[in-house]
């Protein structure tokens, strides 16, 4: 088991890529702390896989130290931080509002530093660690009204790399995840926004959703997990300050192309 030994706090814990997560970790050897907003999916995820459990938004003041307070106190240290706590609010930079904007901010980028902050002393303590921060694909490349949310991914990838360089003295490594569509709780709500708006059901709006992927299916949660299992493990002991892409060869796809492709194109009218 990879990660036998190793202390870990999974922000978003909870549901979808969390949830996984943290019974992936806690398959591969970890000992974990979920944290999050709601307590009872954190409690079914902690019955599960014997995890503790601090119920808290990781934007709000103290609640990143309270999960690493409990991962230290329960389990004598800490190994392992994905800061996975993500919202997605839509908008053109033209219309979104304020609000929708700062809280998009808060719970995607300042919650992840929070807890990454909190955590370097105990990460240090302990020789070094594994930092992920669950970014996506749209930190790399843009959606339509989604302006916040690519905003805030993307400067995931830029503190992982901040966190790499200024930490690699004290054996701390930082990596962003990038997820495409994944079939969670989340992608389940775009997608049936999008089968609303087009009068089909939600497998339809995932197959559209998922046309241009050449592998043409969103991944499962358990599948990024895997990935995030590597990153947080001694097998990724040089692999530090980048970004592991996980979207079934989407960002390999030339849109021009789609043009040729007969599944992928739209139909004509």
């Amino acid at each position: 088991m990879r990660l036998e030994g190793k202390v870990a706090v999974v922000s978003g814990g909870g549901t979808g890529i969390g949830a996984a997560i943290a019974r992936r970790f806690a398959a591969e050897g970890a000992r974990v702390v979920v944290t999050g907003r709601r307590a009872e999916p954190l409690e079914a995820v902690a019955a599960a896989t014997g995890a503790q459990v601090v119920v808290g938004d990781v934007a709000a003041p103290g609640a990143a130290e309270a999960a690493v307070t409990r991962a230290v106190e329960a389990f004598g240290g800490l190994d392992v931080v994905v800061a996975n706590a993500g919202i997605g609010l839509g908008g053109t930079i033209a219309d979104v509002s304020d609000e929708a904007w700062q809280r998009t901010l808060d719970t995607n980028l300042t919650g992840a530093m929070r807890l990454v902050r909190a955590a370097i002393p105990a990460l240090a303590a302990r020789g070094g660690g594994s930092v992920v921060l669950v970014s996506s694909v749209s930190g790399l490349v843009a959606a339509p009204s989604s302006a916040a949310y690519v905003a805030s991914k993307a400067a995931l990838i830029g503190l992982a790399a901040a966190i790499a360089v200024d930490h690699a003295a004290q054996g701390i490594r930082a990596n962003a995840l990038c997820p495409g569509w994944v079939r969670t709780p989340m992608g389940d709500e775009a997608a049936d926004e999008l089968a609303e708006e087009l009068g089909v059901d939600r497998e339809e709006a995932y197959r559209l959703l998922n046309a241009p992927v050449p592998m043409r299916r969103p991944a499962q949660p358990e599948e990024i997990a895997a990935c995030a299992a590597f990153l947080a493990s001694d097998d990724a002991s040089y692999v530090t300050g980048t970004s592991l892409v996980v979207d079934g060869g989407l960002l390999a796809v030339d849109p021009g192309g789609l043009a040729y492709d007969p599944v992928a194109r739209p139909a004509r009218s």
